[in-house]
């Protein structure tokens, strides 16, 4: 059966260096109402390594790890119908994007866009770019492995390596 989903609200710390943008929340993250909920998602563990945080961290002590750090986080879609939890399955029709044009105005200290996957990067390009401004749309962009359970083709080790780009946005904060 195909649900129509809701995204959650962004995570944004006070001056962002960072958006970390996915496609739409998991079931296991809509029914903890936490991002990257899934025990066998790598998000947590490699934001955790890269930030030396704990990743056993309460929810939200975790989140505000990512506020401490500058890193902004948010999914493309804020709304889409899917079944199940794969972005394969996330349908067109009806899809709404989030506002990343207007967070990314309000936000004039990020300086980098990181796409979690690259359905999350086929959905920024259809979606999201040709809403940005020039000056946004020069932002440099980055489409990393996947930290999803699904996304079992590369080691978290190696993700760790992919993701360590977060680090070049961060100095200074």
């Amino acid at each position: 059966m195909i649900l129509p989903v809701v995204g959650f609200a962004p995570v944004l710390p006070v001056r962002a260096r960072v958006l970390v943008l996915g496609t739409l929340p998991s079931v296991a993250s809509l029914t903890q109402q936490q991002y990257y909920a899934h025990p066998r998602n790598a998000f947590w563990p490699i934001m955790a390594e890269l930030l030396e945080f704990d990743a056993s961290l309460p929810y939200a002590r975790r989140v505000e790890q990512l506020r401490r750090h500058g890193v902004a986080l948010w999914d493309v879609c804020q709304s889409a119908q899917r079944s199940g939890s794969l972005d394969a399955a996330i349908k067109a029709q009806g899809l709404v994007a989030n506002d990343i044009a207007g967070l990314l105005a309000l936000q004039p200290s990020i300086r980098g866009v990181l796409l979690n996957g690259a359905a999350a990067a086929t959905l920024f390009r259809r979606w999201v770019a040709p809403t940005l401004a020039p000056r946004h749309a020069s932002l440099p962009r980055w489409t990393l492995p996947s930290t999803s359970p699904a996304n079992a083709t590369i080691s978290v080790r190696q993700k760790v390596r992919e993701w360590s780009k977060i680090s070049r946005y961060l100095s200074g904060v």
